[in-house]
């Protein structure tokens, strides 16, 4: 029988900091669509809903940044 992963497991090696993000200069897309916002902050990027300023950040060291912006320019997220 497989063990159970634990959430200390799951998040083994994160090394991503707790950032404040109140006073993170937030930019829409250059196109003003969509409802994402990103901001530039430590040395990490962080991305958030604009419809939903207050909910959770997710958090990209650039390397995890360049990755998902190759993977979309490649159409790797396309739902249609």
């Amino acid at each position: 029988m497989a063990e159970s992963t634990t959430a200390e497991e799951t998040f083994a090696g994160w090394q991503k900091p707790e950032l404040d993000l109140s006073d993170a200069a937030w930019q829409s897309s250059s196109r003003g669509r969509g409802d994402v916002q990103i901001a530039f902050v430590e040395g990490f990027i962080a991305m958030r809903n604009a419809g939903s300023p207050d909910s959770p950040s997710l958090i990209f060291s650039p390397a995890e940044w360049r990755a998902f912006v190759l993977g979309a320019r490649a159409g790797e997220f396309d739902l249609t």
